[in-house]
């Protein structure tokens, strides 16, 4: 009877290495198109006075160890107070009297996060 010995050298490091590489670009580049449509979508729904604050979004992605994180901002900051957040939900003026917000942020990215769920369903199956 004969024996059959088998050897191995080295392991899945590299191949582990480029996967998660990949993994991060694919997340990365589909992150970096729909922050960009967020903030165009943003920009386009803000109600403008002088227009400073449609013009001060922006986006960011954030990464963790296990995960990442898509954030939009406005930095359109007067007096300490976010002007998007004011027009937003509302606030009170030096007078004492109060003014009703608008919702248009949600609004504004509901389209986005409805496509981004489609297309990471898409690539999922």
């Amino acid at each position: 009877m004969k024996l059959v010995k088998v050897e191995r050298q080295g392991d899945f490091r590299k191949l582990n290495s480029f996967l998660e590489k990949a993994k991060e670009a694919f997340n990365i580049g589909i992150l970096n198109k729909y922050g960009r449509a967020g903030v165009r979508a943003l920009s386009e729904a803000t109600p403008e006075d002088s227009g400073k604050t449609s013009e001060s979004w922006s986006y960011d992605i954030i990464r963790t160890r296990n995960s990442i994180t898509l954030v939009w901002a406005n930095d359109n900051i007067v007096d300490g107070a976010n002007i998007a957040l004011l027009l937003q939900y509302g606030h009170a003026t030096k007078s004492g009297t109060w003014v009703e917000g608008i919702d248009y942020i949600n609004p504004a990215l509901k389209p986005i996060f409805e496509q981004m769920k489609n297309d990471i369903l898409k690539e999922l199956k």
